[in-house]
């Protein structure tokens, strides 16, 4: 009996070790899999994040194609605007006419064609019908433009971009606005007009063509194989922006709004709008034919040159409002940088700054009714004494440090005939703000913050110094006592 348990106690412990071994044996084979599959997967990330870094760099000019719409008769005056923002080496694209211009040679001794872009000749639209009565029927050539540009087959496209002859970008500012939407998506960008009855009239989700839209690629694609089909059902509309508008409403394609691109519907004096900028990168101007020179004593071209010499030092920061308060004097100061800085000699709450003086007139003059001069933003009327407005400074000079970190911006004093006493701000000659570039990631783009200014004690008390400087994360911008 004794030698049975004996030897029946064997085998059981030969089952018990070797389930314990295969436990073991099991746990590690578990383990080394889960770590296997963690490595690989880390691997795949990696490899991932590498080919985006080596395939798919940061969108530049080079990733956009430009459609400018032009005619015969405005591209001999207008294409000194494009001349001043087109980079020849940075883009591509075309400006479309309706026929070639043989005389053009000679009425361009300089023969500056290869400061911009090619000259295409636009196809034939005559089998398209159009019926607005008093209307333009070059609206149907100018639409066409769109899915001309598409043809014309450049590689490596991730946007196209499209403007009238007229339309002044900022192309560093434009490839930032357009680095926060990824370009394999389906992208309609654009803006609306200022005024709220041409948005009544025309939609409120129409990109307004003179300020500019953007198309991404694979939109653009589509967008162009059915084109001629979709506007044959819209000859009773008025312009070309709202054929596109229409044939994207059709694939089922809505605006997505940026503020930085400007239709400018506004004549005359456009002071108000400029130096009130909304938080965002100017990307585009619009119409500048129909409005004052933006500084004084200049042309039209000049004071736009004027501007890019500013745009051309910090490009992302150019018209950026910032706003501070001189405690001394009581004195409310607007920095619209690169353009303009406003002192007022009181204390003026920061929400009743940022309304947009109302410098300017409605676009509409005949048959204008009470909507034709309502905006799409509040403003605020003009005080009728102009000594009591507040003291403007125009932009003199910019200049940079060594490495173009540290800027100097110096503002001359717009004179009017005004007295002034020891507290006036009418006694400063000149402004000079000091910053450093502006570079924004794609987070401050997407969530963008007003920067914060410090007025600096001055060695004259004709001389005012400013510096601007990033808010700190729970500070306020209003009067201190």
């Amino acid at each position: 009996m004794q030698l049975f348990q004996l030897a029946s106690s064997k085998p059981h412990k030969y089952y018990s070790r070797l389930t314990s071994f295969v436990i073991l044996s099991s746990s590690i084979l578990i383990i080394y899999f889960l770590i296997s599959l963690i490595l690989v997967h880390t691997n795949i990330v990696n490899t991932y994040s590498s080919s985006q870094d080596v395939f798919s760099p940061p969108t530049s000019l080079e990733h956009i194609v430009f459609g400018i719409a032009s005619n015969k008769n405005s591209w001999p005056k207008r294409k000194d605007y494009i001349k001043i923002w087109w980079k020849p080496t940075q883009m591509r694209g075309c400006v479309f006419l309706e026929q070639d211009i043989p005389t053009e040679r000679q009425q361009n001794p300089k023969n500056d064609s290869h400061f911009l872009p090619p000259i295409c000749i636009s196809g034939d639209t005559s089998r398209f019908r159009y019926t607005y009565r008093g209307g333009y029927r070059s609206a149907i050539r100018v639409a066409r433009v769109v899915s001309e540009t598409v043809a014309l087959n450049h590689s490596d496209v991730r946007w196209y971009m499209f403007g009238d002859d007229d339309t002044v970008f900022f192309p560093d500012n434009l490839v930032k606005t357009l680095s926060k939407y990824d370009h394999s998506l389906w992208y309609y960008i654009g803006t609306n007009s200022e005024i709220y009855e041409q948005n009544a009239f025309f939609g409120f989700g129409m990109a307004f063509g003179g300020a500019g839209f953007a198309i991404s690629y694979p939109l653009a694609k589509v967008l162009a194989k059915v084109f001629d089909s979709c506007i044959e059902r819209y000859p009773h509309l008025y312009g070309s922006d709202a054929r596109i508008y229409s044939c994207m409403a059709e694939l089922g394609v809505g605006l997505t709004r940026e503020p930085g691109f400007h239709q400018m519907d506004i004549r005359g004096n456009i002071f108000g709008l400029l130096a009130s900028h909304p938080v965002t990168p100017l990307v585009s101007l619009h119409h500048l034919d129909h409005t004052n020179p933006i500084f004084p004593n200049m042309s039209s071209p000049q004071a736009l040159q004027h501007l890019l010499k500013a745009a051309n030092v910090d490009s992302q920061r150019i018209l950026q409002q910032t706003i501070c308060y001189d405690r001394w004097f009581s004195w409310t100061i607007v920095v619209s940088w690169g353009y303009a800085v406003q002192v007022f000699g009181s204390h003026v709450l920061l929400p009743d700054v940022l309304h947009v003086p109302g410098t300017f007139r409605p676009w509409k003059i005949r048959g204008a009714t009470i909507l034709s001069g309502l905006y799409t933003f509040s403003t605020k009327d003009l005080h009728p004494d102009t000594c009591r407005r507040p003291t403007v400074f125009f932009l003199d000079d910019v200049s940079s440090g060594k490495y173009g970190e540290q800027i100097k911006t110096t503002y001359q004093k717009s004179f009017v005939n005004c007295s002034n006493d020891a507290g006036s701000p009418r006694k400063l000659r000149e402004v000079r703000v000091f910053s450093h570039k502006l570079n924004l990631d794609i987070k401050q783009l997407r969530a963008p913050r007003r920067q914060c200014c410090d007025v600096l004690p001055s060695s004259g008390g004709e001389v005012m110094d400013v510096a601007i400087r990033e808010c700190k994360e729970e500070e306020l911008i209003f009067m201190h006592p």
